[in-house]
């Protein structure tokens, strides 16, 4: 008996397999994968990621040397212009202050606590470290902070991955003392269990959107963009809008000696008020300026460009001048 073929259905366009650009490092793919969890559970449509090698990614020169911010960033925009992904997933302090032509930052989606954290021999904390202790980090920020505190620590540039980071300070072969990382890419990784010390903000303040993944799309493609706004997290948004405004009014980069943490606190009246606090160091710990103020959280982005502004008025300029 011959039977009659039936043809396969096609999958609805919202069901078609929507590829993700990612950098290929262990923590890049952790976070895309994150995130293409959370829009597969929250809208059915399957993800497949895409990786992408970036000029970051090949190079082994110090972050401050890699030609200024977008080093991680531009091969997965040129990507998503070129059509080879339909949406990326970048570590939002990563990305250049002004906006890409074209494309649209879809979600903010929830982010990890910001702070840095240090991962110390022993299980020693920042204030246990013997003066002259050796202590890596590839952020000029944390570089800036961690002299400024005066514990006669030896702070010492270093690039890799976050394995790489850590077997400087707990390996077999470690030639630190310590090292500073984020602790949101720690968490992301199930390696809090190697954390001696989470840091106060008081000591050593976070990079502006340390902790946030931004999630872009093509601007023109509204059915991926309406896809993406189920992983929005409007408290992220404002906070890191609130931080990123004051980086860009200072007109730095985000490997500039500049920080910013914008966090949501109760007003008076029993709502919702942003309360933001930067400061700006010079690359030996020399000087410094900080400042923080609160505000309506609508107005994140005044928020921060008022507050860029009192730390201009305070020398700011002059700080970043001389770290150049």
């Amino acid at each position: 008996m011959t039977g009659t073929a039936v043809p396969a259905q096609r999958p609805t366009a919202q069901q078609q397999t929507l590829r993700l650009g990612t950098r290929a490092s262990q923590l890049a793919l952790t976070q895309s994968q994150h995130v293409a969890d959370a829009l597969t559970a929250a809208t059915g449509v399957p993800v497949e990621l895409v990786h992408v090698s970036t000029h970051g990614d090949r190079s082994t020169a110090a972050i401050s040397q890699l030609g200024g911010t977008g080093v991680f960033v531009s091969a997965l925009r040129d990507a998503l212009h070129a059509g080879e992904v339909d949406f990326a997933v970048h570590s939002y302090k990563d990305l250049p202050t002004a906006p890409e032509p074209g494309l649209a930052l879809a979600a903010v989606p929830r982010r990890e606590d910001p702070r840095d954290a240090l991962v110390a021999r022993d299980g020693l904390t920042l204030g246990e470290l013997p003066p002259g202790a050796r202590v890596g980090t590839g952020a000029p920020r944390r570089m800036a902070q961690l002299r400024a505190l005066g514990l006669g620590l030896e702070v010492v540039p270093i690039r890799g991955n976050v394995d790489t980071r850590m077997a400087r300070a707990l390996g077999p072969d470690a030639d630190l003392d310590a090292v500073v990382l984020a602790r949101a890419g720690l968490a992301r990784l199930g390696r809090l269990d190697a954390v001696t010390e989470v840091l106060d903000p008081i000591q050593v303040l976070s990079a502006p959107a340390q902790g946030a993944l931004a999630v872009e799309c093509r601007a023109g493609d509204s059915r991926v963009r309406e896809l993406l706004a189920v992983l929005e997290d409007p408290a992220a948004r404002a906070c890191v809008v609130a931080e990123r405004s004051l980086l860009a009014t200072l007109e730095a980069g985000c490997s500039a000696p500049v920080a910013a943490y914008a966090e949501l606190a109760e007003a008076e009246d029993g709502t919702s008020e942003l309360y933001l606090r930067a400061s700006v160091t010079a690359l030996d710990g020399s000087d410094g300026v900080r400042g923080s103020t609160t505000g309506p959280v609508g107005e994140a982005a005044e928020l921060g460009r008022v507050l860029a502004a009192e730390l201009l008025d305070r020398g700011a300029a002059t700080v970043m001048a001389a770290s150049r």
